[in-house]
């Protein structure tokens, strides 16, 4: 096995694909890193689109599966139980380092440690496409943007009167090695979606649901029998209305519910019957003008979430955010464009447990004082002269709790033209700003009001290579640099103190990320990348130093194609509490190599058939210790549109 996993990873790493660069290479046009909709060669950054062609060839997937194969990206728990809670690393980072958009407006929950956005209410089926950029990126999009930005835009409504789709699959969820129930159906997902336009009117109902069963959250010691499974549920619904004044003046409205259940069991790493359950209602807007020298573009959201745990030490939280981002855009020339905006946010959270020794939920965090609001005005400009690119800009943050900073941004780039191919040269120097979040200011036992905002100052530079049949290679390193890490510190170990404090000590992380796409015929196309991160020890949890992400397609027909996707993901540390020493330890866990097969054809014009094989060799791996990991899996389905 090790020999087959070697070949092919020599294979990709000479040609086969990332998935993720199959995706850059078919954006002509870039939006995310300027907010301005503009050619890719005049972009200053490597920009990563998800496009509705790779989401539709991963049906049934989830989201953040997809998002893992991404250079740069660490999405870990991706590859475990549906309900697994996901880490966020992007370039060394965590999760409160990284925003999350959906449709261009800031999603996050305030109750969470991190002040995240949890991944698992998105259900991949209403997703439209996904734009991520790296790097700081607080000066278009605010605090908590220090190494990344996704931007998740989900499906519009149909061109027609009445449009519908359907889509369904089926399969399985074993760990690997399973001996028993080797082919049981544990996994399902439907989803339904009915819109159109109706002269200025349109509408977008959507409906997904997944169940995912067999498969338990952490694994039981080798030789016992296994633990019983922790099953995972998710339902999404969601209602857009709108209106196309003229060519140019268009608004929306949405109401949405998402929710899901999440079995797991005891930190001890023993069985347990606890459930994790999650409710969002979100509702907000968007309008757009678009006038002779630019736009105008107005998004909001308002959501209410509630977390409910069911554990040893159950608790219950309930928090709301409203996030406002609106802009203008203006082109004075043809090569300089200015843009200026202001985003708000408040935000605010509940959260009540059980004392010890009681049996009925007390309060012990109010939104009276649980709560801060974030007001944002910024500028940034593109100018573009010949060859010659540049982006600049700044954003005062102006915090109830914190006051006024400032972050600002510089991202030049200069396009070479060697024959008939393309050599961009590209850098940039960005400043972040991440706040505190509300749980780890107020929360009873681990709160500190004490804490100051982590700085973040990120410099990158590199070239991206474009030539014959769609080749695309680009080479870039980056290097982050942090002060006043916020880090969950041991005060008192005799008595189990523990705090969220600010460390003295400056880190860096950085490294190299490398992709290549590449169409060898018309029928075949490859794509590759690697990621080298370096991290200091202490900051290095859970984050791979070698990732590579490789894929190919192959188009039997025009109605039949193939799909070949290989994962190595390199050593990593991981810690764990020790229930015999109530200590915390650190352990390596090993790298390990996994390889995805899917076979797609168009029976009818409206009827597509679907397959999978997820983790073919059935290769056994932690991406936590002691957590449970998928094994080989076969799904099955199809999409029907109407």
């Amino acid at each position: 096995m090790k020999k087959v996993i070697c070949a092919i990873a020599l294979i990709a790493t000479a040609g086969m694909t990332a998935q993720q660069f199959s995706k850059t290479q078919a954006l002509d046009s870039v939006y995310l890193d300027t907010k301005i909709l503009k050619p890719r060669d005049q972009s200053g950054k490597i920009v990563t689109l998800i496009t509705a062609t790779e989401l539709a060839s991963q049906q049934g997937d989830n989201l953040a599966t997809i998002i893992n194969a991404v250079s740069g990206i660490e999405l870990n728990g991706s590859r475990s139980n549906d309900g697994q809670n996901l880490g966020y690393f992007v370039r060394g980072g965590r999760n409160r380092q990284v925003v999350i958009l959906i449709d261009g407006v800031q999603v996050n929950d305030p109750s969470s440690i991190a002040n995240d956005f949890d991944l698992r209410l998105v259900s991949v089926s209403s997703v439209e496409q996904i734009e991520i950029i790296k790097g700081a990126a607080s000066v278009l999009y605010g605090t908590g943007a220090g190494a990344g930005v996704i931007n998740i835009t989900t499906k519009k409504e149909a061109a027609n009167r009445i449009s519908g789709s359907f889509m369904t699959t089926v399969g399985t969820n074993n760990a690997a090695d399973k001996k028993d129930d080797k082919f049981a159906a544990n996994e399902f997902t439907n989803a339904a979606k009915v819109s159109g336009t109706l002269n200025w009117f349109t509408y977008d109902v959507d409906f997904n649901h997944r169940y995912v069963d067999g498969l338990s959250a952490i694994a039981a010691p080798e030789g016992e029998e296994a633990f019983d499974s922790d099953a995972y549920e998710r339902y999404n619904a969601k209602l857009r209305l709108g209106a196309k004044i003229n060519k140019d003046i268009r608004f929306s409205q949405f109401f949405s519910i998402d929710e899901f259940d999440a079995a797991f069991d005891d930190f001890s790493y023993t069985d347990a019957p606890f459930l994790s359950e999650t409710r969002q209602l979100r509702t907000g807007g968007n309008f757009v003008w678009k006038y002779a020298k630019g736009e105008y573009v107005f998004n909001d959201s308002f959501s209410w979430i509630k977390r409910d745990t069911e554990s040893s030490y159950p608790s219950k939280f309930d928090s709301k955010l409203y996030s406002l981002d609106n802009y203008l855009t203006y082109h004075f020339t043809d090569n300089v464009t200015a843009l200026i905006g202001l985003n708000y946010n408040s935000s605010s959270f509940n959260s009540y447990s059980i004392p010890f020794g009681e049996t009925v939920f007390t309060q012990n965090v109010s939104d009276e004082t649980a709560t801060f609001d974030i007001i944002d005005p910024y500028v940034n400009a593109t100018i573009n002269k010949g060859d010659f690119t540049a982006s600049a800009g700044a954003r005062l943050n102006i915090h109830s709790d914190y006051g006024s900073h400032i972050v600002y941004n510089i991202n030049p780039s200069y396009l070479f033209t060697i024959g008939e191919s393309k050599l961009k040269a590209l850098a940039s120097f960005s400043t972040a700003y991440i706040t505190p979040s509300l749980f780890q200011l107020h929360d009873p036992l681990y709160g500190n009001l004490e804490l100051m905002p982590e700085e973040n100052t990120t410099l990158e530079g590199g070239i991206e290579f474009t030539g014959k049949n769609s080749l695309r290679v680009s080479a870039l390193y980056f290097n982050r640099n942090e002060k006043n890490f916020v880090d969950f510190v041991t005060v008192d170990a005799e008595n189990y103190i523990f705090q969220y404090q600010n460390i003295s000590e400056e880190f860096t992380a950085s490294g190299v990320e490398v992709e290549l796409g590449y169409q060898a015929t018309k029928a075949l196309s490859l794509t590759a990348n690697y990621t080298n991160t370096q991290v200091e020890e202490r900051f290095a949890l859970r984050i791979p130093e070698h990732k590579v992400n490789a894929s190919a397609r192959y188009a039997l027909t025009d109605a039949t194609s193939f799909g070949l996707n290989f994962q190595m993901t390199g050593e990593r540390t991981d810690s764990f509490f020790n229930p015999d020493t109530f200590e915390s330890e650190t352990v390596i866990l090993d790298s390990f190599s996994v390889i995805d097969f899917n076979v797609s054809t168009q029976v009818l014009k409206e009827l597509r058939l679907f397959a999978a094989v997820n983790n073919v060799l059935d290769t056994a791996y932690e991406e936590l210790f002691r957590y449970q990991t998928r094994g080989r899996n076969i799904r099955v389905g199809l999409a029907l549109d109407f």
